[in-house]
């Protein structure tokens, strides 16, 4: 994969991510993360880890699974652009979901612990930037949960329900 920096300034700003961050700041950002590809069904993270890293989904189709009765049901699709593993990474509490890559190459951007904790004092502009994409992710999960109880109490207590 091997992207560059323009490459990396191009995908930042297509997904809305850290777009505010200046060339030289991606150039800096590029140096501290990992690019990984994944192959199908090839777990990227496991049910019960401490998540240690950030995921920037950057090609291929990834999803989200829960264990429920030895069987795995999928709970959310991850699409280009998605950050993902931020609520394990930053609460230090066990995943309660894998996720797998669902296409033949699944490539990432990751941003380890010991790179983010390194980031936060050689370049804390960048961190910032980092954690309120984290913050925006974390608010668009907690806001579709809503919808997501809303409509499911509306299905079983709605109109013509008893």
């Amino acid at each position: 994969m091997n992207m560059t920096t323009e490459e990396m300034i191009g995908y930042f700003r297509k997904n809305l991510i850290c777009e505010t961050l200046t060339r030289q700041e991606v150039a800096t950002l590029r140096e501290y993360l990992q690019e990984i590809s994944f192959k199908k069904d090839e777990v990227i993270a496991e049910i019960g880890e401490v998540g240690d890293a950030l995921y920037f989904v950057v090609n291929g189709k990834s999803s989200l699974y829960r264990e429920e009765e030895g069987e795995a049901i999928k709970v959310a699709s991850l699409k280009e652009g998605t950050l993902v593993g931020e609520m394990s990474f930053f609460d230090r509490k066990p995943r309660n979901v894998r996720m797998k890559a669902d296409s033949k190459n699944v490539q990432m951007l990751v941003l380890t612990r010991p790179m983010y904790q390194r980031l936060k004092i050689e370049h804390p502009i960048i961190a910032v930037n980092l954690l309120e994409n984290a913050i925006v992710s974390l608010d668009y999960i907690i806001r579709h949960m809503g919808d997501d109880i809303a409509n499911l109490n509306h299905y079983l207590y709605g109109t013509g329900r008893h």
